[in-house]
């Protein structure tokens, strides 16, 4: 076991991809003799050279668009969008094409290339650094869309993803970068130690309340699972880890136990993510449910400036409201 932060443990899952697979590519903007903004690929290139850590130009469609034609070619690209907000250039090349490959070749061709993207805010960064555009992608078929939350899961999703045979967008919280965790680096791809790439994990089992959130926000509802356990209430904490294929059976097996559930991300609450979980719940679990499902998130605005972070994000204190709420029907 070794102690690792989560941007360090995306490094190891990275070195590990490459030594194992020499058609395993790493592209984007500064991402080879910097080592990323985040230095989440530092010292790649140095040991892998400039033909696999590759330093594009600033053009965010030119590159996911090169990552295609290589996967088409037979590469396994990793294509870094430096902040989440960039990555709207790409849109076009992510939804018509790389969405749409396998169908259009009707299973013929697989393009399997993963797009990372540092997601969310918390770091006191300008307009276009904090965005939280997973809805964009789950929305959008042909996509597989992951995000993790801690060290260990860093490490072997990242892995697992560049493995998989469809494209992968993968979501990394940039505000748990530095966070540490102990991670297993003997294990590997198809490891009976990880769990499969697509599993929510319950990270906090509890009995009254179903607590769903993915990426930045897992660590906040464990926050707030702890300080409504001093008032003697038990959340339970699943940390969906995959949006996209979801682990429905997962979630509605706790808020058939629980009857109650409040989801919880980063995103503006209207038409987020957390919009297709309430649906589902409801359709699934519905004379299960003790209240509604109750969703927290961003407000319905750009991303404010940095000052106002702090009011615009979900905090303990908005999650527990949630809880108090739900208890109130």
């Amino acid at each position: 076991m070794t102690t690792l932060t989560l941007g360090k443990a995306l490094n190891e899952g990275l070195r590990k991809a490459m030594e194992n697979d020499p058609k395993v590519l790493v592209m984007g903007e500064d991402v080879g003799k910097l080592g990323g903004v985040f230095r989440i690929t530092d010292g790649l290139q140095k040991d892998f050279g400039e033909e696999r850590v590759i330093d594009t130009p600033l053009a965010e469609s030119g590159i996911v668009g090169t990552a295609i034609g290589l996967a088409l070619r037979g590469y396994r690209p990793v294509v870094e969008i430096q902040f989440d907000g960039f990555v709207f250039p790409a849109a076009d090349q992510i939804i018509t094409q790389l969405a749409k490959m396998r169908m259009r070749s009707l299973g013929k061709v697989s393009l399997p290339v993963v797009v990372r993207i540092p997601c969310g805010g918390g770091i006191g960064a300008v307009e276009h650094h904090s965005e939280s555009p997973e809805a964009y992608f789950t929305h959008t078929a042909g996509l597989r869309v992951v995000a993790c939350s801690n060290p260990v899961d860093a490490y072997a999703m990242i892995q697992q993803s560049i493995a998989s045979p469809d494209p992968v967008i993968f979501f990394e919280p940039k505000r748990r970068y530095w966070e540490k965790a102990e991670v297993d680096l003997e294990g590997g791809v198809g490891s009976t130690d990880w769990a499969p790439l697509h599993e929510a994990k319950v990270v906090r089992p509890g009995e009254h309340v179903t607590v769903l959130a993915y990426g930045p926000a897992v660590k906040t509802c464990l926050e707030a699972a702890a300080a409504a356990s001093e008032e003697g209430r038990s959340l339970e904490v699943i940390d969906l880890r995959s949006l996209n294929p979801l682990d429905i059976g997962a979630v509605t097996d706790s808020v058939n136990r629980t009857g109650r559930c409040v989801v919880v991300h980063e995103a503006p609450v209207y038409s987020g993510f957390g919009a297709e979980l309430a649906a589902r719940i409801t359709e699934r679990c519905f004379y299960r449910l003790e209240s509604p499902v109750l969703r927290v998130g961003g407000f319905s605005t750009p991303y404010p400036p940095s000052r106002m972070e702090d009011q615009y994000l979900p905090d303990l204190d908005r999650i527990l409201d949630a809880v108090d709420r739900t208890f109130a029907w």
